[in-house]
């Protein structure tokens, strides 16, 4: 027999739920010889797709949440490095420099 399940997590399927519980109520038997096989793979075709709505809404919410924090890291760079990133690349070029100056003298001295 299938597990209890949550109404208000597969409120969808709750019909499909009360049939097969209905059918294995009526008798034994029809458990034994698969007499409710049809209600039972009704169920399983309707939790399925439930399961694979709640999958998309939780990628969606994922995604949308994903975007808003990208938003705020940005606007800190933003805040931090200036809006084009000047005083990054700036900076960048100036490691650059400490760490390669044999390269720089060493054309300016030839």
């Amino acid at each position: 027999m299938h597990p209890q399940l949550e109404a208000e997590r597969f409120h969808s399927c709750y019909d499909f739920i009360q049939a097969l519980d209905k059918c294995h109520q009526k008798a034994y038997y029809k458990r034994i010889l698969g007499i409710c096989n049809n209600e039972k793979e009704a169920l399983s075709q309707c939790l399925k797709q439930a399961s694979l709505e709640n999958k998309k809404k939780a990628i969606i919410e994922s995604k949308s949440k994903r975007s808003i924090i990208e938003d705020k890291w940005k606007k800190i760079d933003e805040e931090e490095y200036g809006e084009d990133k000047v005083l990054e690349i700036l900076m960048q070029r100036m490691r650059e420099k400490k760490t390669n100056p044999t390269n720089n003298e060493s054309t300016s001295q030839n």
